[in-house]
């Protein structure tokens, strides 16, 4: 009875396996080469051509990526407006994601390819390659994006605020989060490079610096103290401040470098999910591998890692829709 039921788990975990393995095969590098050939192209020359106006856009399409894989798995879903079809609040109304830009952006990169290959290329797939092509025009690192994602038919607001991790989480909060989207811990401190660049505005870290325990006046302890004194003084001056924005990694937020890193270990990481990685014995061993290592190899994990994200949950074969315009599902 045990030897069956040992030899039963067996099949069972073959046959999961095989399905996953199988999920993911559909996946493939150049799968749009017989379908739409251009495609990859249309949409580098398009971030090569409107990027540099914009830089700081890499960040924001780059967050963009990982706030749409996060919910329901990376089907640009994210993308979606609300309408009488969706029934409900779309992902775009949530709190973590009233911040996210880059929309029009893909919209533009929609209408070109559109022009070439109509209902070929899917939403998810753009945003994906976007992201990576955008943060290397800026001079961040590349990495491999497999395509064939469809497009979901469902977005919603209560599944974003559920699902997207938040920049107060703790660290259990953290590994919880990405553990359940198939993410270890080593992926997690990687992912959390992303903020070498880009911005931030005020209420995703202000509690830290006026009433961090519920109580006006106390301060993250966490905290390097000149370093919240200055964010105090010089650009939150105010917990009510919605408008002013600060760089996540000061001095070198337009450069994908180690920073980021190096801040952390000092104090100076601007959430309470940065000081979180600083938390765990492991996180912060792999922060410490970093920072001791090279730059080529931080660009290089951290591509794998963002090859693993691009995975998640994706919507295959016959799965989904291409959609026609990115932000409405076809009628």
């Amino acid at each position: 009875m045990a030897k069956f039921g040992y030899l039963g788990n067996f099949l069972v975990l073959c046959i999961f396996l095989g399905i996953v393995g199988f999920s993911h095969a559909q996946l493939q590098f150049n799968f749009y080469a017989k379908s739409c050939p251009q495609a990859e192209k249309i949409i580098e020359d398009y971030v090569q051509k409107h990027i540099p106006n914009a830089p700081s856009l890499a960040a924001a399409l780059l967050r963009l990526q990982f706030h749409d894989c996060f919910v329901r798995g990376c089907d640009g879903s994210v993308l979606l407006n609300f309408t009488s079809s969706t029934k409900k609040q779309t992902e775009k109304v949530a709190v973590p994601n009233q911040t996210l830009r880059g929309f029009s952006f893909i919209d533009g990169v929609k209408k070109a390819v559109e022009a070439e290959c109509p209902g070929v290329v899917s939403c998810a797939d753009i945003v994906a390659l976007v992201a990576r092509d955008s943060v290397v025009v800026t001079g961040g690192p590349y990495w491999n994006v497999p395509t064939g994602r469809r497009d979901g038919r469902i977005s919603s607001a209560s599944e974003a605020l559920a699902n997207i991790p938040s920049p107060t989480n703790n660290f259990s909060s953290l590994q919880s989060s990405f553990a359940s989207k198939g993410l270890d811990l080593k992926d997690l401190v990687l992912l959390s490079g992303a903020h070498t660049i880009g911005v931030s505005h005020c209420p995703s870290f202000s509690s830290r610096l006026y009433n961090f325990t519920g109580v006006w006046g106390n301060q993250d302890p966490s905290l390097d103290s000149e370093y919240a004194a200055n964010l105090k003084t010089k650009k939150c001056k105010s917990i009510n401040d919605n408008t002013t924005i600060v760089e996540m990694d000061p001095g070198s937020a337009s450069k994908f470098d180690l920073s980021y890193y190096k801040l952390v270990l000092k104090r100076k990481g601007l959430f309470q999910s940065d000081a979180a990685l600083t938390t765990s014995a492991t996180t912060k061993s792999y922060i410490n591998q970093l920072v001791q290592g090279s730059l080529k190899q931080f660009n290089a994990e951290f591509g794998v890692a963002m090859e693993k994200m691009g995975r998640i949950e994706v919507k295959t074969g016959s799965a989904g829709e291409i959609r026609k315009h990115c932000a409405v599902v076809n009628s």
